[in-house]
C-alpha cells in the first residue's frame, strides 16, 4: 500500500496569518515545525495503519518548507518547484492507493483561514463546472482520473466541510477553528498530532485504488480582482474572456484543466503590479 501525502502549510497547525507561511520571515521559520509535525503524524498514522510506503509532496509556495530532519526515516520527500501535476505530482506513476491533503485550506472568496486558490491575492473566485472550488476540490479530480481516493483532510474547521463536498468518504481533522482569515482558535501541536495519526490510521482502510473517472469536459472560470488580469489570462491558448473581470477555459481532462490553470496563475502573477494589483 502506497500513500502519497499532498502537504500545504495555509492549514497547519497554529498558522493564521500571512508572516507564518511567507519563506524567511521569522514567523514561517517556526511554524515550519508545526507544519513539519502535522505532516510526521500522518505518516505515523499511515504506517500505524498497514502501509506500506508513504510519499511527501512538499506543495506549499517554494515548495521547500518542510523539515525533512524531523520526519518519520520511512517516509520519502519530493520537494521542490516545476512538477507536472503541482500539488498532487506522483500520483499519476500508477502505483497510489490513497492520497491525503495535509494542511489544506478553503478557496478564493470564501471563509476560512488563508482562504484563497493557488494565488494568495488576485483571484476572487474559481468555478469548475459551475461549483466553487477550492484546491482541494480541484486536486480531488485530478486524482480521481488515476483512480485515487482522497482518504484524509486536515486544516480549519471550514477546510473540513469544504471537504465534504469532493472527498465524503474522507476522514477528516479540524487543527484549528476559523474566525476570520487571518485569526483562528488553535490547538496545540501535541493534540493535534494526536489527532491526525488516529486519523490516518483509520483512513487507511480506504487506501483502495478504484475505476479512473473520466468525468471531462472540465470548464473552468476564474474571477480577478482588477480586469488587467483577466486580459493578460488570455495569453494562455484556449482562454477567453467570460465577463469584465472573468475569464474561462475548457479542457477534456483534469490532468489537462490543472496545467491549463497553473498557466493562467503563473501569467496573472507576473501581471500584479506591487502597489495596484
Amino acid at each position: 500500500m502506497k500513500i502519497l501525502i499532498s502537504a500545504d502549510m495555509e492549514g497547519a497547525t497554529g498558522v493564521t496569518w500571512p508572516a507564518d507561511v511567507l519563506p524567511g520571515t521569522p514567523q514561517w521559520e517556526r511554524c515550519r515545525g508545526m507544519f513539519t509535525s502535522d505532516v510526521n503524524a500522518a505518516v505515523l498514522g499511515f504506517y500505524d495503519g498497514g502501509a506500506e510506503q508513504v510519499v511527501i509532496n512538499e506543495a506549499h509556495w517554494s515548495m521547500r518548507n518542510l523539515l525533512l530532519e524531523r520526519l518519520d526515516a520511512r517516509a520519502e520527500m519530493l520537494t521542490g518547484r516545476h512538477k507536472s501535476l503541482s500539488m498532487v505530482e506522483g500520483v499519476q506513476r500508477g502505483d497510489v492507493d490513497g492520497v491525503a491533503f495535509v494542511g489544506y485550506h478553503t478557496g478564493a472568496g470564501t471563509e476560512g483561514v488563508l482562504a484563497h486558490t493557488y494565488l494568495a491575492n488576485s483571484i476572487t473566485g474559481v468555478w469548475l463546472n459551475g461549483t466553487r472550488a477550492s484546491e482541494g476540490l480541484l486536486n480531488a479530480h485530478v486524482v480521481a482520473e488515476y483512480g485515487v481516493p482522497v482518504i484524509l483532510v486536515t486544516g480549519d474547521d471550514l477546510t473540513c466541510v469544504d471537504a465534504a463536498g469532493y472527498a465524503p468518504h474522507a476522514v477528516t481533522v479540524a487543527v484549528k477553528d476559523h474566525v476570520s482569515r487571518y485569526a483562528a482558535v488553535c490547538r496545540t501541536p501535541a493534540r493535534t498530532a494526536a489527532d491526525i495519526r488516529a486519523a490516518a490510521k483509520e483512513a487507511t482502510a480506504l487506501a483502495v485504488r478504484r475505476e479512473p473517472v473520466a468525468g471531462g469536459p472540465y470548464t473552468v472560470e476564474l474571477e480577478f480582482d482588477a480586469e488587467h488580469l483577466a486580459m493578460s489570462a488570455t495569453v494562455v491558448p484556449g482562454v477567453r474572456r467570460s465577463g469584465e473581470r472573468r475569464v474561462a477555459y475548457t479542457s477534456e481532462t483534469m490532468y489537462e484543466g490543472i496545467r491549463a490553470f497553473k498557466a493562467v496563475t503563473t501569467v496573472v502573477s507576473a501581471a500584479v503590479e506591487e502597489q495596484y494589483g
